[in-house]
């Protein structure tokens, strides 16, 4: 026959702990799964919002598994509530009737081809660095569906762009533009390539004191077009070559040439998209031109220096009528030095030329 604890005597203290410690426990599972239950609608948002779109959607089955996954059980009638909710909030759920049927949350954003178009447009430009380029891609992406990413990957194949060597590019425009909005002059340390390729601080490393007066986008760089009081002229500086930009305090000059001042198109002469064989050339650069081969080809060339200050740099370029073409427009800076067989053809296609004039 068993006797309760208390009729038989036995202290009934480790029974009651007993209870009250399963109660607790129980208490603290009730509460833990009310907290994963509370994320739901959260972790519900996020998939549709990450995972679908207009051609991706997510079935009843996926979101069940998705949201086990994590730790929370859910029963198909609650998900039905939840999608109302989320409708209800603003959200644009949308079916793609399939077998099963798929839920997908439609975006007001940018679609597709308009984010392909940013991103393109992003890899592409020379004035970034590589490492921005990469940092806007990554954001531009996640504006998209992880199926979408996947298509955003390598669209467009940029060859052998050259990308800019400063992240300064976004700051200094902003310097620019504030400084014109003042009214002030901005002062900045300018750097050039020398025959080394090695950047090297002009105006005897001293700071330029210019008035700011056109920030102009051309051939894939911003420039900034400003007067210079030295010079009684206009002058054009690439503005990621500029260091230490800051805005002076120093009033912008003013005059009636900058109250008239047109832009006029001073983009360099480049070769664009042009065909032809792949071919070795060495060219020789004269002391002012290094920052034209910089430009066309990068710093990482080979170079030789030469006694004169100039520099002998060994490119590849497509031989054709084009690169004749920007040879013969360098106007001396810019020679073909060898392989002799290329020079040849230089000197044949510039008879050519002289025939036909």
């Amino acid at each position: 026959m068993v006797h309760d604890a208390a009729e038989s005597g036995i202290p009934s203290q480790p029974r009651s702990n007993a209870i009250r410690a399963a109660k607790g426990a129980g208490r603290e599972i009730t509460m833990a799964t009310n907290g994963k239950q509370k994320l739901k609608l959260l972790y519900l948002y996020r998939m549709l919002d990450e995972e679908t779109d207009a051609e991706h959607g997510l079935s009843m089955a996926q979101i069940l598994q998705r949201l086990e996954g994590l730790g929370i059980s859910a029963e198909r009638k609650s998900i039905y509530r939840d999608l109302d909710t989320l409708r209800e909030f603003g959200c644009s759920i949308a079916t793609i009737q399939r077998a099963p049927v798929e839920y997908t949350m439609e975006k007001a954003g940018l679609d597709l081809a308009e984010l392909t178009l940013l991103v393109d447009a992003v890899r592409s430009c020379r004035f970034l660095t590589q490492r921005t380029a990469a940092r806007l891609v990554k954001k531009l992406s996640a504006l998209a569906s992880v199926h979408e990413r996947e298509a955003l990957k390598g669209r467009v194949h940029v060859d052998g762009r050259v990308k800019s060597q400063s992240d300064s590019v976004f700051h200094n425009v902003d310097a620019i533009h504030e400084a014109m909005r003042r009214k002030r002059k901005v002062a900045f340390l300018y750097y050039k390539y020398d025959a080394s390729m090695r950047p090297k601080a002009q105006h005897d490393g001293k700071l330029y004191l210019e008035t700011p007066v056109h920030v102009v986008f051309a051939n894939g760089y911003y420039y900034l077009v400003a007067w210079s009081d030295n010079r009684d002229d206009f002058v054009r500086f690439r503005i990621d070559r500029m260091r230490l930009l800051q805005v002076a305090d120093e009033k912008a000059t003013r005059n009636e040439r900058i109250a008239n001042y047109g832009f006029e198109d001073f983009a360099h002469q480049a070769f664009g998209m042009y065909d032809g064989e792949p071919t070795h050339a060495r060219l020789r650069v004269a002391p002012d031109a290094m920052d034209i081969i910089a430009d066309r080809f990068g710093t990482s060339v080979p170079v030789k220096p030469l006694e004169d200050g100039g520099a002998e740099v060994s490119v590849t370029v497509r031989k054709s009528a084009l690169f004749f073409g920007w040879v013969a427009g360098m106007d001396g800076s810019v020679t073909i030095a060898g392989p002799k067989a290329l020079k040849e053809e230089y000197r044949s296609w510039l008879q050519g030329l002289a025939e036909q004039a």
